[in-house]
């Protein structure tokens, strides 16, 4: 049985990742990217779908208890988990080498500590999503699991033995032993891959995260924090590509036993955007080129058919579909892989381009001609379509509405362009687009707002609240102290806040299908409790914030990971995990609050 979501630690090669459980199982594995099958996906049903458990030996088919304690080595994704037993203490190691062109690895690496202590190591792989068994059969001194076109090599110089259709190993460790498994992904029709170096990909591991996060120029005193967030983002980050994935997992429950399950292995435009500024403003220009390269191979020049989620090498065709044989995690049905958003039209999305492209200009990002022809592309699309009703930021699949944080994110876009050409980097149509710029921010004033509640609401003509909202005076739409944006941030924390104080998106409907055209209900929103921090920090109300920012930290993990929902009854994590519109808002936030001094000591 899967543990809960934030028993989970993240480990990965900056093109898939693998989440390892506190006892010692990767429930979690796509090979060989973040958008392949998996072959352990255990996490969204049982040990019959695939895990590679490593742990303390505690008699016939009794899996390990949870480790004592667990951290990651420094600033790394170098995982090690630690056991006191009555024998003695053990240690597990687990990391994925970065690779270029070489075949991805999941290094385990079993050290004594104390005493002797009897150890195994139980795999069992199965290939598409759990419901594939491979054959596996000895190659030399190589085991090797293949099924079509996969195959996964397993190293170690343990003796080991199949047992139900599982690889087994049953060994001891004294203090000083270190014995090392890995397992290899390579094209079944190719050579086997490079027999792996265990200790030395552990040490090239470490340099390569001691030299990566020597480049952030933030020391503030959320360092902590926002470095491990980092580190995360840096693990979403596709190499091949800069494409960056929303989270590494599909199907993790927004409400759990429900059907609110989507597969974000996938680079969301929005999520890149703002991840991109996350990156600018901490010091990583080099990520940021990247990601800006891979938007302009995956819009490519056609910005009138503008998705707005791409694969990680820049693939438009992301069908969806249900995984039948899964139950799901915790009976979560169903599993979807695939994302039918893909082909929504959601207009904030020009505008969180538009504004990485801004930020990037004004960090000092080299200029890049083809991304100001872009930029001036999309503003013409925007120009005649604006105005239109969209499915917005959260994806509803209910009616298409004029939702107002859609209409303020293109006034955001044709803003930014505006001060692009006023820059003379570009020519365009000066006069008429601060025009258009005008009329955008008339329209939402006039329609997108209530009088009598002195609120900004959900959509047109619409009642409901929408903590997207609390980007207005963020995005510079309106000041921070204009009474409407101080009614809207107390409204929403009137309206939206949970009794805890975190944020929901939106009213839910519960049974009934609501504005997104679903039935059920979610926990609160990291990232919008973040935004609300954010906001009473720009109001004025600092220390409230901070106190807010700081019972958000508390929710990560013992290891500083984030879902992307916080479950207010049952006091958990939810969603996919981890997420990166939850760790971008938590960098943000910090920064505003370190420069603003709001934090406490």
């Amino acid at each position: 049985m899967a543990g809960r979501i934030e028993d989970y630690a993240l480990i990965g090669d900056m093109q898939t990742a693998a989440l390892v459980c506190r006892d010692g199982s990767a429930d979690w594995l796509c090979l060989p990217r973040f958008d392949s099958h998996a072959v352990f996906a255990g996490l969204l049903g049982t040990d019959e779908h695939g895990f590679w458990r490593i742990g303390p030996a505690h008699g016939k088919d009794v899996p390990p208890p949870p480790a004592t304690r667990r951290r990651y080595v420094g600033d790394s994704l170098i995982l090690e988990s630690e056991w006191d037993t009555t024998r003695g203490t053990v240690r597990v190691t687990d990391f994925m080498p970065p690779r270029d062109d070489s075949a991805p690895q999941l290094v385990r690496i079993v050290e004594g500590v104390s005493g002797r202590v009897p150890m195994r190591s139980a795999l069992r792989m199965r290939f598409s999503y759990g419901w594939v068994v491979p054959w596996v059969h000895k190659v030399d001194d190589r085991t090797v699991a293949v099924a079509g076109p996969d195959s996964v090599w397993l190293d170690t110089s343990a003796e080991t033995y199949g047992k139900n259709l599982t690889t087994y190993s049953d060994f001891t460790v004294a203090p000083g032993d270190r014995i090392a498994f890995t397992i290899s992904w390579q094209p079944s029709h190719k050579e086997p891959p490079a027999v792996p170096q265990p200790e030395e990909a552990l040490a090239a591991t470490e340099e390569f995260w001691r030299d990566w996060v020597s480049h952030c120029t933030y020391h503030g005193p959320y360092r902590e924090a926002v470095v491990r967030s980092l580190i995360t983002l840096k693990a979403l980050t596709y190499a091949p590509t800069g494409g960056i994935v929303a989270a590494p997992t599909t199907s993790l429950p927004e409400e759990i036993g429900g059907s609110r399950n989507w597969d974000y292995r996938y680079t969301w435009l929005r999520d890149a955007a703002i991840t991109l500024s996350s990156l600018l403003r901490t010091g990583y220009h080099e990520e940021a080129r990247a990601w800006r390269e891979w938007l302009l191979r995956a819009v490519a020049g056609d910005p009138e058919n503008l998705q707005i989620m791409y694969g990680v090498a820049g693939e438009r065709e992301l069908a969806e579909a249900e995984l039948s044989w899964l139950p799901g995690y915790e009976n979560s049905q169903p599993v979807r892989i695939g994302n039918g958003a893909a082909g929504q039209l959601q207009l904030d999305v020009y505008g969180e381009v538009t504004e990485a492209l801004h930020l990037g200009h004004m960090t000092g990002l080299a200029r890049n001609d083809h991304a100001n022809l872009l930029q001036l592309k999309l503003i013409r699309y925007l120009e005649d379509h604006w105005n239109e009703p969209d499915e917005g930021i959260w994806e509803v699949r209910g009616p298409r509405r004029h939702f107002v944080h859609s209409k303020v994110m293109a006034w955001v876009a044709v803003d930014r362009t505006v001060k692009l050409i006023e820059s003379g980097e570009v020519d365009g149509p000066l006069e008429r687009w601060r025009d258009l710029r005008d009329e955008i921010h008339r329209d939402v004033c006039e329609h997108g707002y209530d009088k009598e509640r002195n609120t900004f609401t959900q959509s047109y003509g619409s009642q409901e609240l929408d903590a997207s909202l609390l980007l207005i005076p963020q995005m510079g739409f309106l000041p921070p102290d204009d009474k409407r944006v101080i009614g809207t941030i107390e409204a929403i924390q009137r309206e939206l806040s949970t009794l805890d104080g975190f944020i929901l998106r939106y009213p839910t409907a519960g049974d009934e299908a609501g504005v997104d055209g679903l039935e059920g209900d979610e926990g609160a929103f990291l990232a919008c409790s973040f935004w609300m921090a954010d906001d009473l920090a720009m109001i004025g109300r600092v220390d409230e914030a901070r106190k807010l920012f700081e019972r958000l930290l508390s929710l990560r993990n013992d290891l500083g990971l984030l879902a992307e929902e916080w479950d207010p009854r049952r006091q958990r994590q939810v969603g996919n995990f981890p997420q990166a519109f939850s760790h971008v808002p938590l960098i943000d936030t910090a920064l505003r609050l370190t420069a603003s001094g709001a934090y406490g000591g």
